[in-house]
């Protein structure tokens, strides 16, 4: 699934700065983004698990559950991020369906690379 092509017209792009904090770790999430430009570190307890690129996304389990952010988000590299809250997040599910099995792979492999580095 081709991510950007659902942000092509999105005028409320957010730009971040190198180590801009995004969202941290353990705060109250109520947003996924959408990286269109530049790179994204994920880090969980002070270690990087992961870099987001352009055409791909993160903060998705804030739209599923209820709990606290599970990692914080900081700019690697200068961004432009798409914000998608609730509201958008279900009209995509509805609209789209492809997006919701695209998040559902997206979690499902971020789950196994976890159980890879446990394991």
């Amino acid at each position: 699934m081709d991510l950007l092509s659902l942000f092509t017209n999105d005028t409320e792009l957010i730009d971040y700065a190198p180590g801009d904090k995004i969202f941290e770790e353990d705060a109250p999430g109520d947003k996924m983004y959408v990286v269109i430009e530049g790179e994204v570190a994920l880090s969980v307890r002070n270690t990087q698990i992961s870099t987001i690129k352009a055409g791909e996304m993160f903060g998705e389990m804030a739209l599923i559950d209820t709990n606290p952010r599970s990692a914080t988000a900081t700019a690697v590299t200068r961004c432009k991020l798409a914000a998608v809250d609730e509201r958008r997040f279900t009209f995509l599910v509805q609209q789209t369906p492809f997006f919701a099995l695209y998040v559902m792979r997206l979690m499902t492999q971020r789950l196994r690379a976890i159980n890879d580095t446990i394991s």
